[in-house]
C-alpha cells in the first residue's frame, strides 16, 4: 500500500530545489565574468616577457608642481666655439688672426682705391678744363706771342709747350732753317706728350694690381677659415649647423671683402684708362694748334739788309 506524500512536502522540496539550482547558475555567471576581466597573475617564478619594465618615477620638479610635460632639453653645444652674434663686425672679431689680417688688407685696399679716384678725378677735371681754354685760346690767336702768356696761364701743361718752344728758338743757331726748327720742336712736344701722359697715367697702375689680386686674397682667407671649420668639426666630434657655420660664415666674408675691393677697383680703371686717352688726344690737339702758330711765325719773318733772317717769338719781340 502506496503512502501518499502531503502536498504541502512536495511543494516545499520543489522549491528548495529551484533555489538551489537558481544560486548555482549566479555563481557559475558570475566565475565566467570574472575571468573574462582579469587574467589571473603569472606565477612569480616566470615573469611575463611582454611586461614593461618598472622604472622609477622622477621626483616632482619644485618649479613645475603642476606636473606638466616638460620639452628635453637642447643639446650642450660648446658656446666658446660660437660668436657673440653673426653681424659683419661679430664675425670679424671671432675669425682666426690670419683671415683678420686678410680682411684688413682688403679693407686698406678698398679704401686707396676710393682714395685714387677722388684725387684723379679732381686732377682729370681740372686739367681738361685748363686745357680746353688753352686750347680755345690757340685757335683764335693769329700769332703765339700773342696768346704765349694768357695760355700757359690758363693750363700749365700748354706753358710747359710754349717755354719748349721758347728754349728751341734760342738756342736755334740758324733762325733761316724752319724746318729744321720745326722737326726739333715737335720731337720736343712728343717726350713733354709722353712725360705729361705718364703722370695723369700715376696711381691707376695700383687700381690694376688691386683689382686682379683682391678676389684671390679673399679667396685665400675664405680657404684658411674653411680649414678652422673642419678641424673645429673633428675636435667637437659633431656636425651641428650650430658649429658650422659661424666659421663658414666668417671665411665667405674674407670672399666678400676681396670682390668689394677688386670690383670698384677694376671699374674706376677702365674709366680712368679712357679718360686719360681722351685727355691725352685733346693735349695732342693743343701742340698742333702751337705748330701750326711757330709755322705761320716763320714764314711772315721779315727779311733784313745784312740778309740775316729774324724770327717772331713768343713773347712778341724779334731775334736777330
Amino acid at each position: 500500500m502506496l503512502m501518499r506524500i502531503p502536498d504541502r512536502h512536495l511543494k516545499g522540496r520543489v522549491h528548495r530545489r529551484i533555489v538551489t539550482a537558481l544560486f548555482g547558475a549566479t555563481m557559475f555567471i558570475g566565475s565566467i565574468s570574472a575571468y573574462g576581466q582579469a587574467p589571473p597573475p603569472a606565477p612569480a617564478s616566470q615573469p611575463s616577457a611582454a611586461a614593461p619594465p618598472v622604472t622609477a618615477s622622477p621626483a616632482p620638479d619644485p618649479n613645475n608642481p603642476g606636473g606638466a610635460p616638460t620639452a628635453p632639453p637642447p643639446p650642450e653645444v660648446a658656446s666658446a666655439e660660437l660668436p657673440r652674434d653673426l653681424s659683419p663686425f661679430g664675425m670679424f672679431m671671432s675669425a682666426d688672426i690670419l683671415v683678420k689680417f686678410v680682411m684688413l688688407g682688403l679693407l686698406f685696399a678698398s679704401v686707396l682705391t676710393w682714395t685714387i679716384w677722388l684725387a684723379k678725378t679732381l686732377e682729370l677735371v681740372a686739367a681738361r678744363r685748363g686745357l680746353a681754354g688753352a686750347q680755345r685760346l690757340l685757335a683764335a690767336a693769329r700769332s703765339l706771342g700773342e696768346v704765349a702768356k694768357p695760355a700757359s696761364a690758363a693750363s700749365p701743361q700748354v706753358a710747359l709747350l710754349i717755354q719748349a718752344v721758347e728754349s728751341e728758338l734760342r738756342r736755334s743757331p740758324d733762325l733761316r732753317d724752319a724746318e729744321g726748327i720745326k722737326e726739333r720742336i715737335t720731337a720736343r712736344f712728343e717726350r713733354i706728350e709722353a712725360g705729361v701722359g705718364r703722370r695723369m697715367l700715376r696711381a691707376t697702375g695700383i687700381l690694376a694690381t688691386i683689382g686682379a689680386t683682391a678676389p684671390f686674397v679673399g679667396l685665400f682667407g675664405t680657404v684658411w677659415g674653411i680649414m678652422n671649420s673642419f678641424i673645429g668639426i673633428s675636435k667637437l666630434h659633431t656636425t651641428n649647423l650650430a658649429v658650422v657655420a659661424p666659421g663658414i660664415a666668417e671665411a665667405l666674408l674674407a670672399t666678400a671683402f676681396g670682390l668689394a675691393a677688386a670690383i670698384p677697383a677694376v671699374v674706376i680703371y677702365n674709366a680712368f684708362a679712357r679718360s686719360i686717352a681722351q685727355y691725352r688726344a685733346l693735349y695732342a690737339d693743343s701742340s698742333v694748334e702751337i705748330l701750326t702758330l711757330i709755322s705761320r711765325d716763320l714764314g711772315q719773318r721779315p727779311v733784313a739788309e745784312d740778309k740775316r733772317y729774324p724770327a717772331a717769338v713768343p713773347g712778341g719781340g724779334v731775334v736777330r
